[in-house]
């Protein structure tokens, strides 16, 4: 490896030192951190535009050209002394991360604190051959990466990473290697784009771009104005769609002993893993122009991580398999099986009480919300960390409450408009569940 350092080293299991190996990133990483100057020259143009204007037009070519010798040089000292400033290495029970030029800082992560370790690579990424190592810890609300590494490196480093944090011992946790992954889910991309024509969301910004413009030419009568907010808002509509297109183009979702692992993107390819026994609520999402169809979106909530999307579109079939998978024991409850408010219920959300519903069964809490876009939550007993229940003035006066349920993912999953009496009874019997369900929960460990 480029630039190995040895450091004193970390005291083994049997009191003896360990020499830890300090390495650096690919060499292709301070091409990347010499765009930092320059990207602070252009977002100071952004800024000002008039004054950076002024300034261009007071430049000679010859002082333009004296100013280009000079920047993209110490651009590119700028890039290879931060490269060769970071280090990492990996010790008997942490990730350490060292950093920085002027400001230094070091990163100790605790190995067993590591929850999911995702494997990203942008498009230029992709054509240089190498990728992102980003790193899902407990507690931390700031993603540490590695940016970058080798294709193979960092595939063989997530492993290994992964096998250490499962427990596996320092000399054997680099020959364990990728655990093998069997497919579950792939989402066709013809299916993918039919599901996103059919989204309210691109409906609404399209109606947006063609009903604004016709109103303000009205209102205005200038075309300027026109032009300055139907185009972003025409843009906007294609984007959004397209946006998501790209981005979850070629889903697959395939399960393996470390958890479900998810691989997508048309251009920046990621690889990311739902890490086993950190999901606390899944949610089945149905717009209404998918129910015809049967398809439905499956959401998720981890804890200390940014993944939030389990399954774009599929079957409702294929859908709950995966859930199956991901909770393990659950089934989710059918729309028979939910309990709907009582009448009365119409007096505090009129209509929209229709789209309500609860039901609780041996493993999860699930409610249902929405009548045209109808969400279905469900969570684990286990992962209830408090029960509420709430009570308005409005509420009281109809014998209504709201019973809330908290989870470990800073969420709030809500029983809404339930009968006061019901409210009430629900509350203890939930509160009861949550606690035996923890006893018997999942471990959290990775490959437990």
């Amino acid at each position: 490896m480029p630039g190995a350092a040895a450091p004193p080293g970390a005291a083994g299991a049997d009191g003896s030192r360990r020499a830890v190996i300090e390495r650096r990133l690919h060499p292709v990483t301070p091409f990347r951190r010499a765009w930092a100057p320059i990207a602070v020259l252009v977002g100071w143009a952004v800024h000002d535009p008039n004054q950076a204007q002024e300034q261009l037009t007071r430049l000679t070519t010859t002082a333009l050209l004296t100013a280009l010798a000079v920047l993209v040089p110490a651009a590119s000292l700028y890039g290879f002394l931060t490269w060769w400033f970071t280090h990492f290495a990996v010790t008997d029970s942490e990730l350490r991360i060292r950093t920085g030029l002027l400001f230094r800082r070091a990163a100790h992560i605790r190995l067993e604190r590591i929850q999911a370790i995702d494997v990203s690579q942008p498009l230029l990424a992709r054509i240089a051959g190498v990728a992102k190592l980003r790193l899902d810890v407990v507690g931390a609300e700031k993603k540490d990466e590695l940016a970058f590494l080798g294709e193979e490196e960092a595939r063989a480093l997530r492993a290994e990473l992964l096998a250490r944090a499962a427990g596996f011992a320092p000399e054997t946790a680099h020959e364990v290697g990728e655990a093998p992954a069997r497919e579950l889910l792939r989402v066709p991309p013809r299916k993918l784009a039919i599901a996103l024509v059919l989204t309210g969301a691109t409906w609404g910004a399209l109606a947006a771009a063609l009903v604004v413009p016709p109103v303000l030419w009205l209102a205005t009568h200038s075309v300027w104005t026109v032009l300055a907010t139907g185009v972003p808002l025409l843009g906007a509509a294609g984007a959004t769609s397209a946006g998501r297109f790209v981005g979850e183009y070629d889903w697959t979702v395939g399960e393996s002993p470390d958890g479900l692992r998810i691989d997508r993107g048309l251009l920046d390819r990621t690889h990311e893993t739902v890490p086993p026994g950190r999901v606390q609520t899944v949610r089945i999402v149905q717009p209404l122009l998918w129910r015809r169809l049967g398809w439905v979106r499956v959401e998720l909530d981890v804890a200390g991580s940014a993944n939030s999307v389990l399954v774009p579109v599929a079957p409702r079939e294929a859908a709950e398999a995966v859930v199956a998978r991901v909770l393990p024991g659950v089934s989710v409850p059918a729309a028979d099986s939910l309990s709907r408010p009582p009448r009365r219920a119409g007096r505090c959300a009129p209509v929209w009480w229709r789209g309500y519903g609860t039901a609780v069964t041996d493993a999860v809490f699930a409610t249902r919300h929405g009548l045209l876009r109808r969400r279905l939550t469900l969570v684990p007993h286990a992962k209830v960390q408090s029960v509420r229940l709430t009570q308005g003035p409005w509420q009281r006066l109809w014998r209504l409450a709201d019973v809330r349920v908290d989870t470990g993912a800073g969420k709030t999953v809500t029983a809404r408009l339930r009968d006061a009496q019901q409210a009430a009874e629900l509350l203890r019997s939930q509160a009861e569940r949550s606690r035996t369900g923890r006893l018997d929960a999942r471990p959290d460990r990775w490959m437990a």
